[in-house]
């Protein structure tokens, strides 16, 4: 037994390793992924001196994140400014560890392996309200409130929109989500479902458009206004994330995880299925940032109470009532 522990040890922290070098190659991918895709919606190229094609471009802006002088201000809570950019990034890695990338490749298939996302997606809200109340600026702090209201009105439907899918499955574990889609995704069957998480999950993101907490027109950054260097770098790290893993979640539990269209997986392995449908999201969640304008507060918050909400609650009934007639 203790060799077993002790191999579940190894394999977790090798894991967490692979995990930290994955998050910081997929930020700086996204990073210049999202200025192609804006450049070429506006029919602009985009980044295209540093490197081919500018791929190097987010690396130079890497160091020059990592170059920047630390400013913290005068009348700054200075325990909680130093602590909430670490605890914003923090949640985000414990995501990685449930993630079905195949059927090999699960470094903890946990039972409640879908409650741990969206308990631990709680933290990164806190450390965003830690942030704006500890920087003493009051657009700091309006971003601050903006986004814990948002994230508490959007986790509602978004929480229902999940439990729809395990009403029909039985089970929690990502694993036996992705099994049940062997023949059928799950955005056929809850296209309601789907469509009202992937909606909820850019709210949740603070993407456009509902990047009401950071909205530049108004406050000038938002809940990272007094961020400089690297601790703004982890608030961006955070978001970048944060995408990938909402889109892998949407992956698993709507469009059948490692497995392809209807059965058919055409020789191609688990993990390029399930990285191509991810990326296939994002760039989706990219196309209506740069497509949609940003909404005002109370558009964004009468959107969720009254009509999110009373969705997902009608579609989950739904389902409740058709599981058991049938």
């Amino acid at each position: 037994m203790g060799h077993e522990m002790g191999s579940d040890w190894v394999r977790l922290v090798v894991g967490l390793v692979v995990v930290l070098a994955f998050s910081q190659l997929n930020a700086l991918f996204l990073v210049w992924l999202e200025r192609k895709v804006a450049g070429h919606i506006q029919l602009r190229p985009g980044p295209k001196e540093v490197g081919p094609f500018g791929l190097l471009q987010t690396i130079a802006d890497g160091i020059k994140l990592v170059g920047k002088e630390l400013i913290t201000p005068a009348t700054a809570d200075w325990k909680l400014f130093i602590i909430a950019p670490v605890f914003v990034f923090m949640p985000v890695l414990v995501g990685f560890l449930v993630l079905p990338f195949s059927p090999q490749l699960i470094l903890r298939d946990m039972n409640a392996g879908v409650l741990l996302i969206f308990a631990f997606s709680t933290f990164t809200v806190l450390a965003i309200l830690a942030g704006g109340w500890a920087s003493n600026n009051k657009y700091a702090l309006l971003g601050a409130v903006r986004s814990v209201a948002q994230n508490v009105a959007y986790e509602i439907p978004l929480l229902l929109s999940v439990m729809s899918v395990v009403l029909m499955v039985h089970s929690m574990r990502f694993a036996e989500i992705v099994q049940a889609q062997d023949k059928l995704w799950f955005i056929f069957l809850q296209p309601v479902a789907g469509l009202i998480f992937l909606i909820c999950a850019t709210a949740e993101t603070n993407r456009a458009p509902f990047d009401i907490p950071e909205a530049e027109s108004e406050l000038v950054a938002g809940f990272h206004t007094e961020y400089s260097g690297m601790r703004f770098g982890l608030f961006f790290l955070a978001e970048y994330t944060n995408m990938f893993i909402v889109s892998a979640v949407a992956t698993s539990l709507f469009f059948g995880g490692w497995q392809g269209p209807f059965g058919f997986d055409l020789h191609i392995p688990g993990i390029v299925w399930f990285l191509m449908k991810t990326y296939v999201l994002i760039f989706v969640i990219m196309w209506v940032r740069w497509t949609f304008p940003r909404l005002r507060f109370d558009q964004l918050m009468n959107f969720s109470w009254k009509v999110m909400i009373p969705l997902s609650l009608a579609n989950l009934l739904v389902t409740a009532v058709v599981l058991k007639f049938i």
